[in-house]
């Protein structure tokens, strides 16, 4: 399984803002050129992440892009599906727990479980997590 670059770069687009210490609207050519990332690219992005709530734009002078609600109670599961659909690792798997084939059976149960644990493990990351990372990693940066 590999993660598009949809995800990858949302989630960068979104700890970008997260990191914003100013509070002030942020322009998508300046995280395109921090992150190096396409912003024609980046403005197909935000588009699905403003439509889930997870992105505010304002126009004007001091327009930009803002998170849409406090960067802890953005999950790493939001994001994710926001811009790759279901986290299923195998689709139909969750709804199909019908089979009379015992062999199948076991193998869905697996694949369900395992779409779970990734599941699971992304609703458990807030954008407030990888900032305190980020954060950390600056500060041993700037140690050295």
């Amino acid at each position: 399984m590999e993660l598009s670059t949809r995800s990858r770069y949302g989630l960068r687009l979104m700890l970008e803002l997260a990191s914003n210490k100013k509070h002030e609207p942020m322009l998508l050519k300046d995280i395109a050129r921090r992150q190096d990332i396409s912003e024609k690219y980046l403005s197909q992005i935000v588009l699905s992440l403003k439509n889930k709530g997870l992105v505010n734009t304002y126009r004007g002078s001091h327009g930009g892009y803002l998170l849409g609600k406090p960067a802890e109670e953005v999950s790493l599961q939001e994001i994710v599906e926001t811009l790759e659909g279901s986290l299923s690792l195998v689709p139909g798997v969750r709804d199909s727990n019908n089979s009379k084939n015992s062999i199948e059976s076991v193998a869905q149960n697996v694949w369900s479980n395992m779409s779970s644990l990734l599941t699971n493990y992304l609703k458990g990351v807030t954008l407030a997590d990888l900032v305190k990372d980020k954060e950390a990693m600056d500060n041993s940066v700037d140690e050295e």
